[in-house]
């Protein structure tokens, strides 16, 4: 399993990293996945997640190489969506800041559960819900301070394409993501938790 994960990661790591649209906005857009690599890899023997989450951790790591290589606002296919249904913009961002609600929101469950942090499911998901949320509002500074800072591939990482309000959907995509995360896959989730728990 480690090795086949490794090598789709790679995989497509190495076809986003070519001939990319422009280098700077691929590095603002794939850092994430890398850093959750260098996590990933370095705690696996520590600290083991369940499959699931290591799923989820790659799924996102994908739809960031996708959006490095084409930038956010150019995913080829999502051209296309934009023709069929008429939107006025292309929307695979909207697909990057669903995962990062959607696969954060379940990792942080795992550490919360696994560590004992929070006792009960009503403040354990609130919890979660909030840390998403701040995690997303901390991405839009992130992409304000890039924006300042580098004026050339700025408009490429912030990927508004005009859109006044995108901001707000960026974390409204994010707390949607995270509100799915919890509610669909907690049954999954808590079987290989269980799992985990008694092969330790």
């Amino acid at each position: 399993m480690a090795a086949l994960w490794v090598g789709i990661f790679v995989t497509v790591l190495v076809w986003s990293a070519s001939a990319p649209k422009d280098y700077p906005t691929w590095w603002l857009e794939v850092m994430p996945a890398l850093i959750g690599f260098v996590v990933v890899v370095g705690t696996r023997r520590r600290f083991r997640l369940t499959t699931l989450a290591y799923v989820l951790i790659l799924a996102h790591s994908i739809v960031l190489m996708v959006g490095g290589h084409y930038t956010y606002a150019e995913v080829p296919l999502f051209d296309t969506f934009r023709e069929w249904f008429g939107w006025q913009r292309n929307n695979y961002d909207k697909v990057g800041h669903f995962m990062q609600g959607f696969a954060p929101a379940l990792i942080a469950r795992e550490l919360v559960v696994r560590l004992d942090i929070i006792n009960g499911a009503v403040w354990r998901n609130f919890f979660i819900l909030c840390f998403v949320l701040a995690l997303a509002a901390f991405y839009e500074l992130l992409e304000w301070w890039t924006a300042l800072l580098f004026e050339e591939a700025a408009d490429a990482f912030l990927g508004t394409q005009g859109y006044l309000w995108d901001t707000q959907s960026d974390m409204g995509w994010a707390l949607l993501g995270a509100s799915l995360s919890l509610l669909l896959l907690r049954p999954l989730h808590d079987a290989q938790l269980s799992r985990i728990e008694g092969d330790g």
